[in-house]
């Protein structure tokens, strides 16, 4: 159904507006209210008479005339909270909140918060005393000559003077003579900064920030940029001065900083975040933050915006702009000038007649009206600007031309503009300079924005044995600081193969960083070692530092997942070498294992062991050669739905889906000594990997019927006709990782991995016959055929050995009760996912209602309830309707995670030995609030989580499970607790499938009960 759309504002900016709205499809009126001549019954637009100062009004007027979105054009409607009024009134609207818009209506909170966040701005102090700012400018060890009036001033509240008697000056006639109104009651005295003035914009969710090209406003009246200031004679887009990379790093350090500061205050931006900027030679500098598009700005940038700019509105409303970024057009510019009235900014004459309109228009240019009225069929002038006419061409120079020629047909008596609009882009493109290493395309500026952009994330991977500092010229690693007594070293490199093509095509560059971990951490893994370091090395024929940004942070996430730290890299930029866009990656670990644990146990190896084996995600990192050529012979594109992926995934999110790192998981199991051998499932597939373990006079016999193999295996084996032979040669089927076990250590084994991961015991060892196959995979062909429907063969094994996997069960009903963002309900949710969990979470309860984990609940099909404990009059009472919810949903464990309030004796002792909650230390120590303080306080070297079952003493219960996290020297209270709630994440789960499953339970005596393998 098509939108009725309200504008709200009168200038050029608002036409502006109107105009690309009404190109949209989904648009059937676009009203303008006040509006000027230009927007009065032209086609889709006409000028509506509401109120707009009145916001219950206009919200009425909004629901009578079926207003489906409401876009406001200036600041001051969105500093009085037009936003907040119509939102809370059921009227969708687009800008920023009240809270956010004081980035605008407040030059001093914008400075303070500027510098809260890090973002580079001039120096500055705000005063109220006229007096203190005076002589703040007379002493400060800096050129203090910018004069700001804090609040909203139409764009003109700001003197940049000459010298401090002039500034001085400045202060006085804000200030006291109240040159802007109450705007100046607080004013803000700056550092005066040299460069190049550019203004970059963005949409903004709240989240995701996308940035539109750059522009560059003409301030001053006259050509030269003489003349007093104004609120723009003229601008163009997009601005040479500002290149690809350098717009990188302004969406990094300001436009991306300035969106996740104010969510972090509680004051998420979404709407259009507009930068104006100095470019100094210490990089670009933050001179003021508007919350809306620029004007002139806005008649540059939406002439050249390709996209529909109501389906940009509504994703950047419904926050999707990190999967539906707007485009632009490509190897165009445009130039827009300003045509003011005479006697502008100062007093002007109204009521002259315009001439000329329809010769412009008749030369493709666009004219958009601002102080302009219509009167018995004639434009007259009613404002100071009065309209701009706006060119776009093949370059700078023939826009500005087309506009110039423009201006030239349009009249009217004193009409007054500038005829050098872009000149300084101009000198720019055609300046004369000699070559640099730039030039031939090594860009290190952008190299050491990288190392910039990489160092905290490297600093995140830190461990025991080293602080992952990078910049140096080697890293450090301390074997006897981590714990090591007689070690010995571990090494292993690999790279992600042609899998980097396909993130390259889709233009998804952030999950290869997992890859590359994995394939050298897994293994690693397979000589029994701990991964200790990483090293990475990413080489390109130019450097895009969005795209390794992505790629890096990527590997040190999946460092941080892996245990180990990124001590450092290569990137390497080497023109003519790679393509457009291509790059490479290789990557290389060092762990370590004490000798006596080594893997693998070859003596120990014997006919009859069992494999376990350990689920894949997918096609992990190998055989993607195989991958693309079946793809080329289907023709399908990365862009198509996948027959062989979730509901709604493409064939490129299936083949990006990240390899599995293992270390976290099976680390512990390897220490144990119960695993003989490890085998990882990497290039050469099932046939080859598993051999590499074993003593050569042992074959494998494998059953496929006994595991669960992907959908993507069964589409690649059918649309390639690939053999049996070869897909066990080139792929994993659906194994990431075989294990080699005793069959008297298998189901303890097993059931450990299947706490955390799907496994199945998949095979065994038996004595090779002479000139006899290494590995036999039976049942693969129609395994494979059957597809990921089929449930896997849960018999004995033919050799007689108890096969160790789960039948199909009936699943624990649970609720988990919650009170905030619910990071420990994801882990959760993450958990009963798994086929092989014997959990179902069936309602999530939060006594808080909106809280961001209720939306996850949602999003994962959870039925959520809230109770909220403000609306009763006593604990039992609010006990009693959560009671009346478990009943509902015939719960039978019960999980608190994050559940800030203390439940009556009564609700505990009903839900004894059903009722789990998670403890950040390692109980009986540090009971109660600020366990990690009290840790530091205590001098505590080890600290960790505790998942117990709960009892009436706070934090008493019986411990299910516990995972402990080394205190690091360098801890604070808030990086121990964020490596506490990592543990969280693994050790609530686990501790959920042991009571699920019934292999945990709370005896009588109230002590933990573990069932016996002779009790199964």
């Amino acid at each position: 159904m098509a939108e009725r759309v309200l504008v709200i504002g009168s200038g050029g900016r608002e036409h502006a507006l109107a105009w690309k709205l009404a190109q949209s499809p989904h648009i059937q009126q676009v009203l303008v209210a006040p509006g000027n001549a230009g927007t009065a019954d032209c086609g889709k637009i006409s000028n509506s008479g509401v109120s707009v100062s009145n916001h219950s009004i206009l919200a009425q007027y909004c629901k009578d005339h079926n207003v489906g979105l409401v876009v406001v054009g200036p600041e001051v409607p969105l500093a009085a909270g037009m936003v907040d009024d119509l939102t809370a009134a059921g009227v969708p609207c687009f800008g920023p909140s009240a809270r956010a818009a004081q980035l605008e209506a407040s030059k001093s909170f914008s400075k303070s918060f500027m510098d809260r966040h890090g973002i580079p701005t001039a120096r500055w102090k705000s005063f109220t005393d006229p007096q203190e700012a005076c002589c703040f400018i007379q002493g400060a060890d800096f050129p203090a000559l910018v004069v700001k009036a804090s609040g909203l001033a139409a764009g003109k509240g700001v003197i940049v003077a000459r010298d401090k008697e002039e500034a001085c000056q400045a202060v006085q006639d804000i200030m006291k003579d109240k040159a802007f109104g109450s705007a100046g009651e607080t004013v803000v005295v700056e550092e005066l900064l040299e460069g190049e003035e550019v203004s970059c914009l963005c949409f903004s969710d709240g989240s995701t920030v996308a940035p539109m090209p750059p522009a560059q406003d003409h301030k001053r009246l006259l050509d030269g940029d003489q003349g007093p200031n104004t609120g723009g004679m003229g601008a163009y887009c997009p601005t040479p001065q500002v290149s690809e990379d350098l717009l990188q790093q302004i969406k990094e350090t300001v436009l991306k900083k300035t969106v996740d500061g104010m969510r972090e205050e509680g004051a998420p931006y979404v709407g259009v975040l507009y930068a104006g900027l100095m470019l100094t030679k210490q990089g670009p500098k933050v001179l003021e933050f508007n919350c809306r598009f620029g004007d002139p700005e806005c008649q540059v940038l939406l002439p050249l915006l390709n996209s529909d700019l109501y389906e940009v509105l509504q994703d950047t409303l419904q926050g999707k702009l990190a999967s539906s970024s707007p485009r632009w057009l490509d190897n165009s510019a445009a130039v827009t000038v300003v045509m003011a009235s005479g006697g502008y900014p100062g007093d002007y004459k109204k009521g002259v007649e315009i001439a000329g309109l329809s010769q412009a228009r008749e030369q493709g240019l666009l004219v958009f009206h601002a102080g302009t009225v219509q009167k018995e069929g004639r434009v007259l002038t009613n404002g100071g600007r009065v309209l701009t006419v706006t060119a776009v061409g093949p370059s700078l120079e023939t826009a500005l031309r087309s506009a110039n020629q423009g201006v030239a047909a349009v009249g009217f008596p004193g009409a007054v503009f500038r005829r050098d609009i872009g000149h300084r882009a101009i000198a720019f493109l055609t300046r004369s300079r000699g070559l640099t290493y730039k030039d031939s395309g090594v860009d290190i500026t952008a190299g050491n924005r990288l190392v910039d952009a990489i160092k905290p994330l490297a600093k995140a991977t830190s461990r025991s044995g080293c602080s992952a500092d990078l910049g140096g010229f080697a890293g450090l690693f301390d074997l006897k600081a981590a714990g090591f007594k007689d070690p010995i070293l571990v090494s292993g490199t690999d790279g992600v193969g042609t899998k980097l093509k396909i993130a390259q095509a889709c233009e998804q560059h952030g999950t290869l960083g997992q890859d590359l971990v994995a394939m050298c951490v897994n293994d690693v893994l397979a000589q029994g070692a701990e991964p200790l370091f990483f090293l990475d090395y990413f080489s390109c024929g130019r450097l895009d530092v969005g795209v390794a940004s992505s790629v890096i942070g990527g590997i040190a996430e999946a460092c941080s997942l892996a245990g180990c730290a990124l001590l450092g890299g290569e990137t390497a930029e080497m023109p003519g070498f790679y393509g457009s866009g291509e790059y490479d990656l290789a990557g290389f670990c060092v762990g370590a294992v004490e000798r006596d644990r080594l893997l693998p146990r070859l003596g120990d190896i014997v006919e009859g062991d069992l494999l376990i084996g350990v689920a894949s995600s997918g096609v992990h990192s190998n055989g993607f050669s195989l991958v693309r050529k079946v793809l080329e012979r289907t023709g399908l594109q990365y862009s198509c739905p996948a027959a062989f992926g979730r509901p709604g995934q493409t064939v490129g999110e299936v083949l990006l889906t990240p390899t599995k790192i293992y270390s976290r998981l099976l680390q512990p199991i390897l220490r144990s000594g119960a695993v003989k051998a490890y085998a990882h499932i990497t290039g050469g597939g099932l046939l080859e990997n598993i051999p590499r373990v074993l003593p050569p006079q042992l074959a494998v016999d494998l059953d496929a019927s006994r595991w669960s193999i992907p959908a993507v295996f069964s589409w690649l084996q059918r649309e390639g006709e690939v053999s049996e032979e070869e897909m066990g040669r080139t792929f994993n089927c659906g194994l990431g990782v075989v294990l080699v076990v005793s069959r008297q250590e298998a189901q303890r084994v097993l059931r450990q991995v299947q706490a955390h991961e799907e496994a199945w015991i998949v095979g065994s060892l038996s004595h090779k016959l002479p000139g006899a196959e290494p590995v036999i995979i039976r049942n693969l062909q129609h395994s494979l055929r059957m597809g990921p429907n089929r449930s896997p063969n849960t018999s004995a094994p033919q050799n007689g050995a108890e096969h160790g996997d789960r039948a199909s069960h009936r699943k624990s009903k649970v609720a988990v009760l919650i009170s905030g963002t619910g990071t420990n309900l994801q882990a959760l949710i993450e958990q009963v996912k798994k086929p092989s969990s014997s959990a179902e979470i069936v309602v999530v309860i939060s006594n808080r209602p909106g809280v961001l984990g209720l939306k996850r609940a949602s999003l994962a099909g959870i039925q959520t309830r809230v109770v909220d404990h403000k609306l009763y009059g006593s604990r039992s009472e609010f006990d009693s309707t959560i009671e009346r919810v478990l009943e509902e949903f015939s719960v039978e464990i019960v999980c608190l995670a994050g559940f800030m309030r203390i439940l009556t004796g009564a609700f505990v002792r009903k839900w004894n030995g059903k009722l789990l909650n998670i403890h950040p230390s390692l109980l009986p120590s540090f009971k109660g609030v600020h366990a990690q303080r009290q840790a530091l306080q205590a001098g505590a070297r080890v600290s960790g989580c505790t998942v117990h079952f709960v009892a009436e003493e706070v934090d008493a219960g019986a411990i299910i499970a516990q995972e402990a996290v080394p205190v690091l020297v360098s801890d604070t209270e808030d990086s121990l607790s964020e490596r506490i709630k990592e543990a969280e994440h693994r050790a609530f789960p686990a501790a959920l499938e042991l009571v699920a499953s019934g292999a945990v339970r709370l005896g009588d005596d109230g002590r933990i009960i573990w069932k016996t393998a002779e009790q199964e």
